[in-house]
């Protein structure tokens, strides 16, 4: 069975059928390989990874289970040699040290990347990291060749597998959905500026980065997190779950969670297009917190810095995700706060909200100190407080409204 290791048989005596022949002209092969073949010929399929061999200079630092570096990149025809910083994740290449030499992917380099600008370390040839037999049969990234074996809460070898299985409900809890990564902090404070003792967990969907590792944000946010569940092909979490749904009844009865926010991890994916962007899945996420009995909260995308108009005001994303997206009702929490020049224009898109959800206007009051005061900088799309205060408030004020909901049920 796909992504627990199984692998269909053959039965003994039958003919396996050669795979067809491709055409080199039609996916661009090259003489000397063993891609496609041809009149006997060999030839190379052109790759979608710029493979390159460098050497680490330096250590620049890093932070849990990611090690950043000096890298200088080996030339190749038509290419100088040069250097840039490079990024490892230890737990799937180990460690690299200075004169390493590495094999790397320069895609973000090429691109000019800003979230995941580095060139990715695939692995050091020379220096293999030890091999671990550890429990679990999920996998992570599944058929990539950095596919990652993975404990999950929900399968057989789990210690919590009974736990989640005997799960029949969140019993209210609140669950805040977000579009973007660069939630998650404001979200929090919003959270702990209301109820300062709640437990809070994170639930990180695949939308963005894979491991949860390149996320600086929440290493230096863990200590205010009681757990983060990595679900569907994400990994790193110190919990994993093979889809939302048993991520959130693990942040319920593994972590002792109060509220959960959802989001996808850093790096999202937009074109520009109606439904082409990787925030569907916050509507998606509504629906899942809503059949498992919890009370999903729907945070607001606005924007006042943001210079494309189809963000600015109530982001697109967020209005196709809980318009058209989200079947379940959610509350949508409304900032007492916006923008004097854009406030009629965020009051009509309200206005064309499906009226399965309610709308809560939430008194912001000590929501930017309580920001001010986060060990992390605030930033989306690299704008920061300063430049963009509509967005992190809409955010911290879907926290303080999910902390309003988990106060009254514990009363």
């Amino acid at each position: 069975m796909p992504g627990v290791g199984g692998a269909a048989s053959t039965p003994a005596g039958a003919r396996v059928a050669s795979p067809p022949r491709r055409d080199p002209g039609r996916c661009g092969g090259r003489a000397g390989s063993v891609c496609c073949s041809g009149s006997g010929r060999a030839w190379y399929c052109p790759g979608v990874i710029r493979w390159r061999y460098g050497t680490v200079t330096g250590v620049r630092g890093g932070w849990r289970g990611c090690t950043e570096l000096e890298v200088d990149v080996e030339a190749r025809e038509g290419e100088d040699a040069f250097s840039c910083r490079g990024l490892a994740y230890d737990g799937l290449v180990g460690a690299p040290e200075v004169g390493d030499r590495v094999l790397l992917n320069c895609n973000a380099i090429a691109k000019g990347l800003g979230t995941g600008g580095y060139a990715l370390v695939i692995a050091v040839p020379d220096r293999l990291p030890a091999d671990v037999d550890a429990p679990g049969h999920i996998v992570k990234a599944r058929y990539t060749p950095m596919q990652a074996m993975r404990l999950a809460v929900d399968e057989d070898d789990s210690p919590h597998r009974a736990a989640v299985e005997a799960c029949e409900d969140l019993g209210g809890m609140p669950v805040v959905v977000a579009d973007l990564h660069s939630a998650l902090a404001p979200v929090l404070a919003g959270i702990h500026a209301t109820a300062p003792g709640a437990r809070v967990a994170y639930v990180m969907t695949d939308g963005g980065s894979l491991p949860a590792w390149f996320s600086r944000q929440l290493d230096q946010l863990s200590d205010r997190l009681c757990t983060t569940v990595t679900a569907g092909q994400c990994f790193g979490g110190d919990l994993e779950a093979t889809n939302v749904h048993n991520a959130l009844i693990a942040a319920r009865v593994v972590g002792g969670a109060d509220i959960a926010i959802v989001a996808q991890g850093p790096g999202n994916l937009g074109t520009g297009t109606v439904w082409g962007f990787s925030g569907t899945a916050a509507g998606e996420a509504v629906n899942a917190a809503s059949v498992l009995g919890g009370r999903p909260v729907a945070s607001l995308r606005i924007s006042e810095g943001d210079a494309r108009e189809r963000h600015r005001g109530i982001s697109h994303h967020s209005m196709t995700a809980y318009a058209k997206v989200a079947l379940a009702p959610a509350d949508v929490p409304v900032p007492d706060e916006l923008p004097a020049e854009l406030e009629g224009k965020i009051r009509r898109q309200l206005a064309e909200l499906p009226e399965r959800h309610r709308q809560i206007e939430v008194d912001c009051s000590g929501l930017v100190e309580a920001m001010e005061a986060l060990p992390v900088k605030l930033s989306t799309m690299g704008r920061g407080l300063d430049r963009d205060r509509v967005y992190f408030i809409a955010a911290a004020a879907a926290g303080r409204h999910a902390a309003q909901i988990a106060k009254s049920r514990d009363h």
